[in-house]
């Protein structure tokens, strides 16, 4: 076991990041939730600085950080108010072409990904009838001579129309053919620049600006060299990118919670009723102090969570622990700030609204509360399996 140093805390990067956000208030955020449009200034802006390849080697392009020093970056993005929804993917959905691509697939692609001038943060893993039951999914690839052909369906894809490649999930072996349930399954690396057929790409249009889609997939040929890994092995290899996906987004949970924390605590010092500010009733005080508190304590899983991973220590408890806690908190963060604003947090001016749509969605997405706590029960704590 590596020795547990989770106090590492990138002050450089919290300063540049918060510098590239002050460019873009809450008027910039508020605008495109209101318009449903893509962030694309902003994600320019990350892009050009570099903090987008955080996490890929030098040797092609990146920065080659620790995914703490990542997860850094995405939380110091939530706390000024922004939203890293519409990139955060860049850094760890090519994790599984790091991990498991072959040096001639690195070599051609991550360079330009870190770069900028390709986008690679689109991933077709769930679909409509299977939801997480990924080991399940139905969307089947076949071999037909140097080509994969590809029917099948995947929803809330997010950025498949503003990215330019996309990660796939899809069974190359038919389930019934498999010794285990996650065998059979393969990894492909779909350019959506050259898939001009055989893919259809529809927005979803729901409660927050996240740039989700459903992708159909009838007959779309892929190249055979662009598999990832092994055929057959693909649960695995997108292993590791879920968990740095849950730690990743738990630091985006922890941005959030600290938003909170912070607009409410400046609130209630200045809002003043009944000739006091209302931040000296104890009130208002112990449901934010009670807040603070459960996100610290979060935040300490997270970044436990983010040690263990950079350190090649198994993660999986930790990560999904981290996704569990840190969603926690910043719902409960939220829920005291909005009660600390009153009839003032249904106002957009205020951003109050439109953070706490965006952080209901973690405790659902990318794995439900309740899919964390059946993992939790039965790989942790030894109890039988319940699905």
């Amino acid at each position: 076991m590596a020795t547990l140093d989770i106090g590492v805390d990138y002050p450089e990067l919290r300063d540049g990041v918060a510098r590239i956000c002050d460019r873009f208030p809450g008027q910039y955020w508020r605008e495109r939730d209101q318009a449903r449009e893509y962030p694309g200034a902003f994600v320019d802006a990350l892009t050009e600085s570099g903090y987008l390849a955080a996490l890929i080697p030098e040797a092609y392009g990146g920065a080659g950080l620790p995914l703490r020093a990542a997860g850094v970056i995405v939380e110091t993005i939530h706390r000024s108010g922004a939203s890293a929804a519409a990139c955060h993917a860049q850094m760890y959905t090519m994790g599984t072409l790091l991990r498991h691509g072959s040096e001639e697939q690195k070599a051609r692609y991550l360079p330009d990904i870190a770069a900028g001038r390709l986008r690679l943060q689109a991933f077709g893993v769930t679909e409509p009838s299977t939801g997480s039951d990924t080991t399940q999914l139905r969307t089947r690839a076949v071999r037909r001579g140097d080509v994969y052909v590809i029917d099948g369906q995947k929803i809330w894809t997010s950025r498949a129309l503003h990215s330019d490649l996309m990660l796939l999930l899809a069974r190359t072996t038919p389930a019934d053919a498999c010794a285990r349930r996650s065998d059979g399954l393969s990894v492909f690396l779909v350019d959506l620049r050259a898939a001009s057929a055989g893919i259809e790409i529809r927005p979803l249009d729901t409660m927050i600006n996240h740039n989700t889609t459903e992708v159909f997939l009838d007959g779309l040929e892929v190249p055979a060299e662009n598999l990832i890994g092994t055929e057959g092995d693909g649960f695995r290899h997108i292993l590791d990118g879920m968990n740095a996906e849950r730690i990743l987004l738990s630091g985006e949970a922890v941005g959030d919670g600290r938003f909170f924390i912070d607009r409410a605590c400046a609130y209630a010092g200045e809002r003043e009723v009944f000739d006091r500010p209302i931040g000296a009733n104890q009130g208002v005080q112990f449901p934010l102090a009670e807040a603070h508190a459960g996100l610290e304590a979060a935040d300490l899983m997270a970044r436990k969570a983010a040690h263990l991973f950079d350190a090649g220590e198994p993660c999986g408890a930790e990560a999904n622990m981290a996704k569990l806690l840190t969603s926690q908190a910043a719902w409960a963060a939220g829920e005291a700030c909005f009660q600390t604003f009153g009839g003032f947090a249904f106002a957009c001016e205020y951003d109050i609204e439109r953070k706490w749509r965006e952080c209901r969605l973690f405790r659902t997405a990318p794995v439900s509360t309740n899919m964390v706590l059946a993992y939790i029960a039965n790989h942790v704590l030894g109890l039988p399996r319940s699905y």
